[in-house]
């Protein structure tokens, strides 16, 4: 068994990778099969924390924190590895599914990057606007906002998705040894795993009323929800 879990994916080529690709491969896995994971999960799941009194108690800050050290980081280390890559030494391969795979989830991280710069006010009781009004993109849901919550919602999941197809190509193109796709699918199915069961228990709660609650006259709760399968509470007259 260890001999097999030593073993190169593919037995008729070998595993001989420089320092550069050694690295870049390292950096790209803890953030985009790791930290990213663990970031969108924890904001899709934990928005209401477990124990929390909610609606008597809103907002907290677990999610957001977490959600926002995590994807910083990655794309702290996402830089480093695509630097490590590019500065590589000439016959280092850049070619193949790998790397256009690569370069889209990249350019999916900017649309990430720059979607948070310009996704509006938060406004609402926690950060009213200069005038002292509840005003703000998000408290009021302003067309600006609608679209910032498709964009961001659409393009993590897509970015997701295909980080999974990018690491897997990437081991391939390496030709990794057979533990490391083996504990990345492990990693993967238990977040998959975890991921259905949160889902059927309603832990996704919706963004909106996980800060500012379920009170109909809310501006927010008065339009449609963001979907994507969120949990949106309607209180009982």
């Amino acid at each position: 068994m260890m001999e097999w879990l030593l073993a190169p994916m593919d037995v008729t080529r070998a595993h001989d990778v420089g320092w550069h690709l050694s690295w870049h491969a390292r950096f790209m896995v803890i953030a985009w099969g790791v930290l990213v994971p663990i970031g969108i999960f924890i904001a899709r799941y934990f928005k209401v924390f477990p124990g929390q009194n909610w609606p008597a108690h809103l907002d907290s800050h677990f999610w957001w924190n977490t959600h926002r050290v995590c994807q910083y980081s990655a794309c702290v280390l996402m830089c480093v590895g695509l630097i490590l890559i590019l500065i590589a030494p000439p016959f280092v391969s850049l070619t193949g599914p790998h790397m256009w795979l690569g370069w889209t989830v990249l350019a999916l991280a900017l649309v990430q990057i720059l979607g948070g710069i310009l996704r509006g006010t938060k406004g609402g009781p926690t950060e009213p606007a200069a005038d002292g009004s509840l005003h703000g993109d998000h408290f009021d849901m302003t067309p600006r906002r609608l679209a910032f919550e498709y964009v961001h919602k659409a393009a993590g999941y897509a970015a997701l998705i295909l980080s999974v197809a990018t690491i897997l190509a990437g081991l391939w193109q390496a030709n990794a040894p057979n533990w490391m796709w083996l504990c990345l699918s492990l990693w993967w199915v238990g977040l998959l795993v975890l991921s259905i069961l949160f889902q059927r228990r309603g832990m996704a709660v919706d963004t909106y009323q996980a800060i500012w609650g379920p009170d109909p006259a809310l501006p927010g709760n008065r339009r449609k929800p963001i979907g994507f399968g969120v949990t949106r509470h309607t209180p009982k007259n």
